[in-house]
């Protein structure tokens, strides 16, 4: 993660300085120009017809201070609308021009947009180092295509450098879950595999205060979860399921669970994929990284809840012995599974995962984040996840904080016409609907035949939205990590209602 920090004043060794200038054409350079360097950059501006938007950048060479800098104009729009969301995408505009450019260090006027400049530089310092992840551990020569960016070193200015390095902890810690879910979910699946995975969360959390519980195939045969063992038995590689706990300030409350899918790779088993873009299908554990992300952003916080994660890991794969099309499978709850389509394996993980979080933790609530369904992203395609729950004032929740984080989601209904669909004829539900229409409902109308009585549940149907061909306002290509700062809205609001 590229280093930030802060600054009452711009250190001498700065080679890029980060200026502003909004739609009303004026220039926020603060000391970082002098009188005729910001008469200079406003002419440019206006010679190179530059309207001062949100996300624009323009980039100019010059002579300060007897030295030739990099000067990186970044358009703000109006500074009314200078909302926390717009100012992370400032910053990921920004970390754009300087990773271009050949310059080690950069240091970035203050803007307080009418608020707190300390905030205003955490908000752009979480927008440039969102954006600016990179996942290039496998390339060993440099390309024109891929060239390592040579900024070592990004200073905001502030007015109370204490101020902005108490605030950035957190800041940083969220940028650090971000950053883990995206690896967990960038990493081929050559080397992630359910085995190796297990190994990486016992790592993540081995210097935190979060206890890590591995059950492997034994263990979970005597625990009866036939629907989770049925999906991983074609594979070379042992299921596992690993179990997060964190115990905050409030640890005698009932807990929160996060449950995760977490298929290492779908190949679909016997009901086999097609070829085209089956490499996705490493992301098929998207679900279980947003969870593992979550758990390690919340012991960094110190947060006061009581949270528990557990993720289900499988390798889907076909061989002599996967399963088939017309096998029944037992669940941990004791309900019987027809499994129709193998392809449906997401579902019968997270069966045996939910019951087991609600069986030994006795939660209130459960949120579970799942690559469910490719009828998902024939709805909402790849904007935005699918949000399914029994408990209205949860979704409600959910809702609020995906818009504070700018990762949308979308409610769909639940009900008993579409939950009669999932009965079989003989046994006590299949694991596909009857038809091809309402995949995404028919799914969540399964899970939540494994939720129990008065527990508040919402399921998120992220099998869109976990990766970017193209790249995002605050991702570039690849896994975008979508989730974790939903997560982090969502706790920072329970934090602020429940004090």
């Amino acid at each position: 993660m590229l280093p930030v920090s802060f600054a009452l004043s711009a250190p001498e060794v700065a080679a890029s300085v980060v200026v502003f200038y909004d739609e009303d054409k004026v220039l926020v350079a603060d000391k970082l120009l002098d009188s005729a360097a910001q008469a200079l950059v406003s002419d440019l501006l206006q010679k190179d017809d530059f309207k001062g938007s949100s996300g624009k950048t323009a980039t100019y060479k010059m002579a300060l201070k007897d030295k030739i800098i990099t000067v990186v104009v970044a358009g703000i729009g109006k500074t009314s609308d200078l909302t926390p969301l717009a100012l992370q995408k400032i910053g990921a505009s920004i970390i754009g021009a300087l990773q271009s450019g050949q310059e080690t260090t950069a240091v970035v006027a203050p803007l307080g947009a009418g608020g707190s400049i300390e905030y205003a530089a955490n908000d752009m310092a979480a927008g440039a180092l969102l954006k600016g992840y990179r996942f290039d551990k496998y390339i060993t020569k440099e390309r024109p295509d891929v060239k390592k960016p040579k900024l070592s070193s990004l200073v905001f200015l502030v007015n109370d450098k204490k101020a902005a390095e108490v605030c950035f902890e957190k800041t940083s810690a969220f940028v650090r879950a971000v950053y883990l879910a995206r690896t967990l979910q960038n990493e081929p699946s050559n080397i992630l595999n359910p085995e190796t995975y297990a190994e990486k969360i016992k790592e993540v959390f081995a210097k935190l205060p979060v206890s890590v519980k591995v059950l492997g195939e034994k263990d979970m045969k005597k625990l009866g979860m036939g629907a989770l063992l049925g999906v991983g038995q074609g594979s070379a590689v042992e299921s596992q399921m690993v179990v997060m706990e964190y115990r905050g300030s409030k640890t005698n409350d009932a807990p929160i669970a996060l449950v995760g899918k977490g298929v290492t790779f779908d190949t679909g088993g016997i009901s086999i994929k097609p070829a085209a873009n089956m490499e996705d299908m490493k992301w098929d554990m998207g679900g279980s990284a947003v969870v593992v992300a979550t758990l390690q952003m919340l012991a960094e916080q110190k947060s006061p809840f009581h949270v528990v994660g557990v993720v289900g890991l499988v390798e889907n794969m076909p061989s002599g012995t996967a399963q088939r099309p017309g096998d029944i499978v037992t669940s941990m709850s004791g309900q019987t599974i027809e499994v129709l389509n193998t392809d449906a394996e997401g579902r019968l993980v997270l069966s045996d995962a939910l019951w087991y979080a609600q069986e030994t933790f006795k939660p209130k609530t459960v949120i579970d984040f799942a690559t469910l369904t490719g009828a998902i992203v024939v709805a909402l395609g790849d904007l935005t996840a699918g949000l399914f729950s029994n408990n209205d004032k949860l979704a409600e929740a959910l809702f609020a904080a995906s818009n504070d984080a700018n990762e949308p989601i979308w409610r769909f209904p639940l009900n008993e016409e579409y939950n009669k669909d999932m009965n079989s004829p003989i046994a006590d539900m299949r694991n596909i609907g009857s038809g091809r229409g309402a995949g995404s409902i028919t799914a969540a109308q399964f899970l939540q035949r494994f939720i129990q009585k008065d527990v508040a549940w919402a399921h998120i149907d992220i099998a869109g939205v976990t990766a970017s061909k193209n790249g995002k306002d605050l991702a570039p290509k690849g896994a975008t990590g979508f989730g974790v700062h939903l997560m982090e809205r969502f706790f920072a609001a329970y934090s602020s209602s429940q004090s």
